[in-house]
């Protein structure tokens, strides 16, 4: 049997990446690398039949391609996943993988083929409908007189009795339908409540525009975790990155 991996577009691949994100069913924090020529793609082939691919990308450099972070394979193909793991993992200059714990595909060899293994971000999915309300409050549209502590301060803010304390948006760069939430209260303003307020309504806007509302935050942020619990949201995964264990001779 011969196994091989063969450099592609994203044209070569397109099928492939349709059935792993139905299949997938959930929010794809890698999705863009795709569409921002992030990433690096390999058909892989059985006896010369294509049965799957796979992507890479730079974890830390943009330009060098040294982790696996997508891969598929057709279902009447799922039992040679080994043997196609063990020929992906050998592309020269790869020494990464970066997978979700909720990834059907990746996962499944995560922890097979990884070690060092490190958890980076909790992921989130929408849960229940929250109803928090504060007195004063109100969630507007940046306007352009808004004072701006960042050039990249969300285009929504939170205001209370006339004042800002807070901002966020949605992230639309990822698979449809889901939108990513990001969020940031001032200071001054923390541990009143305020986050899960401005998350709330940003999750009610992400529905209004057609999609589904989901999160992260890195795993050592406590408030942030439990603001996105606290408007709705529940965890969902990690994002794992782990070195390639090399077999030795």
């Amino acid at each position: 049997m011969k196994i091989e991996y063969i450099p592609a577009n994203e044209e070569e691949i397109k099928n492939f990446r349709q059935l792993f994100l139905a299949e997938f069913n959930n929010q794809f924090v890698h999705d863009k690398c795709h569409y921002y020529g992030w990433s690096t793609n390999y058909l892989l082939k059985m006896d010369n039949m294509p049965v799957g691919y796979c992507s890479s990308w730079g974890m830390n450099e943009r330009n060098i391609h040294d982790t696996i972070f997508e891969m598929y394979v057709l279902p009447s193909y799922k039992n040679y996943v080994d043997k196609l793991a063990e020929s992906i993992l050998q592309i020269p200059g790869v020494h990464y993988i970066q997978c979700q714990s909720n990834d059907p595909f990746l996962a499944e060899i995560f922890f097979q083929y990884a070690g060092n293994i490190q958890a980076e971000s909790i992921l989130f999915q929408e849960y229940y409908q929250t109803h928090i309300s504060k007195p004063g409050a109100v969630f507007r549209k940046r306007k352009d007189t808004d004072k701006k502590e960042r050039d990249d301060d969300g285009p929504y803010v939170l205001e209370i009795a006339g004042e800002i304390v807070a901002h966020g948006g949605l992230l639309m760069n990822y698979n449809f339908p889901y939108a990513d939430i990001y969020m940031h209260v001032f200071e001054r303003h923390r541990r009143k409540g305020y986050g899960a307020l401005i998350v709330q309504e940003l999750k009610k806007l992400a529905y209004e525009s057609g999609r589904v509302p989901a999160a992260r935050c890195n795993k050592d942020n406590i408030a942030s975790k439990h603001t996105l619990m606290n408007a709705g949201l529940k965890p969902c995964g990690f994002i794992f990155t782990g070195e390639i264990k090399r077999k030795t001779a």
